[in-house]
């Protein structure tokens, strides 16, 4: 280890080290908060004001993170939130948590990584560590993000090298919204440098807010290893909704038999089906392998075959529901729907994918008038693919009555469901959260 690495190594180890955390989302908030809990002085950085302005304020916009969060930050003196990334030059280590969509045509967009990385140029300077954290495709590290740093900073004539100057690795994001079980903190971290040293300053970073760091051999592994914790979630997710679509058509419910196999206590992991994937990860994640697998001419057919079926189940989940309304004489075209369940999972406001915006897109398109109901999710606004301008109704038995058809796509436990079972003319069921209701609603109860 040389002396740039060694002082950068005294500085992590001592919490002298500046963390400069770029994107200050669901990923990059819950980071910063468990970094600066490990005593690293923190410098959040995003593109948008309103974020800086929220965390100034005291009001958490990842809701389900709970506003403790953001005044531990906005009351410490070892944390700014900027837009001006200018200042990114101040920081000893340099974490990018940015977003990492598909194309139109599914192709991998990293073009927020190479923005980031071009900014993270400019300012460049001896001394500094830069980490990757968003899910991406392997040597992405290694090919795109560093080059794109040195080319920016070639620009104005610096002349740094990888390993004795500057310092890259990549850890993989594992965070779950919404998940009670774990946090940053007690998540396994993978860290995988681009060369040795980066390995072990990348992994005393982590090391002062996350209870376990697991170092790799190479960024990628880390890359790889990301990409397989999503794709066999995609794989087995699409293997269950494939078994409830044959298993309706057989007249036997798929909730119980997953819930029957799961008595083994050895050789299976139960997977339950749904209305489609939602997330940034499982819908996206998977196609970042099977374009980078072009490249070297070769196929990833299981992966596409999954990728298939989960995103083909919104058509079925809608299909499911013009057969039930037409058993009771209704025609999808005229039909009033309310969909229940804006997020991708339940208890959370994350709609990023979420497949309750497709059903609404599909059911509008057969002709149908649809509201939706979210206690967490008020209104919608612009995303990357849909742009409702919707806004969430009341839930009550007389807006219930006059509905049609009331569709379940995420199953938030603050749902009065008992409300629902008596009011409500017709229940399309994705999540199984009716069950208790099986007896009383008989026909009126459908799962899909």
């Amino acid at each position: 280890m040389n002396s740039v690495a060694a002082d950068l190594l005294s500085r992590i180890e001592d919490c002298r080290a500046k963390v400069g955390i770029i994107g200050l989302g669901y990923v990059g908030l819950p980071l910063a908060h468990a970094l600066h809990q490990g005593g690293l002085p923190i410098i959040g950085f995003d593109i948008d004001q309103s974020k800086i302005d929220a965390i100034g304020a005291g009001r958490n916009y990842l809701v389900h993170l709970g506003n403790e969060l953001v005044t531990t930050l906005r009351d410490s003196k070892r944390f700014e939130g900027t837009t001006d990334f200018s200042r990114l030059g101040e920081a000893d280590v340099i974490i990018i948590c940015v977003p990492t969509p598909l194309g139109k045509h599914w192709e991998p967009d990293i073009s927020y990584i190479l923005q980031t990385a071009k900014a993270i140029g400019t300012t460049l300077r001896a001394g500094q560590l830069v980490i990757l954290e968003s899910t991406t495709y392997p040597r992405t590290t290694r090919d795109d993000m560093m080059p794109a740093i040195f080319a920016a900073a070639s620009e104005r004539g610096k002349s740094l090298v990888l390993g004795r100057d500057v310092f890259g690795a990549f850890s993989p994001e594992r965070e779950d919204p919404g998940r009670k079980s774990h946090s940053t903190s007690t998540i396994p971290k993978l860290v995988g440098g681009l060369d040795a040293v980066s390995t072990d300053l990348a992994a005393a970073v982590y090391r002062k807010g996350v209870t376990t760091v697991v170092p790799v051999s190479s960024a990628e592994v880390a890359e790889s290893a990301k990409l397989l914790e999503n794709i066999f979630r995609s794989v087995n997710i699409a293997l269950v909704n494939e078994m409830k679509i044959v298993l309706d058509a057989m007249g036997i419910d798929v909730w119980e038999v997953v819930r029957a196999a799961s008595t083994k206590p050895f050789g299976f992991m139960p997977f339950f089906p749904g209305p489609g994937l939602g997330g940034h990860c499982i819908p996206i994640d998977p196609f970042y392998l099977t374009w980078k697998a072009r490249e070297y001419g070769l196929s990833t057919r299981f992966i596409e075959l999954a990728g298939e079926i989960n995103t083909s189940m919104p058509h079925y989940v809608v299909d499911r529901m013009v057969r039930a309304l037409n058993d009771q004489a209704k025609p999808m075209k005229g039909s009033r729907i309310l969909v229940v369940g804006l997020a991708y999972k339940a208890d959370i406001d994350d709609v990023r994918e979420s497949p309750s915006f497709e059903l609404i897109e599909l059911c509008l398109q057969k002709g149908a008038h649809v509201d939706y109901f979210d206690p967490l999710v008020p209104a919608t606004w612009a995303g990357r693919k849909h742009d409702l301008q919707m806004t969430s109704v009341a839930l009550s038995a007389a807006t219930i009555a006059t509905y049609d058809c009331v569709l379940i796509s995420t199953a938030h436990s603050t749902v009065d469901y008992a409300l629902l079972a008596k009011h409500a003319k017709l229940v399309i069921d994705t999540r199984d959260a009716m069950r208790a209701f099986d007896v009383d609603m008989g026909a009126r109860l459908v799962r899909a």
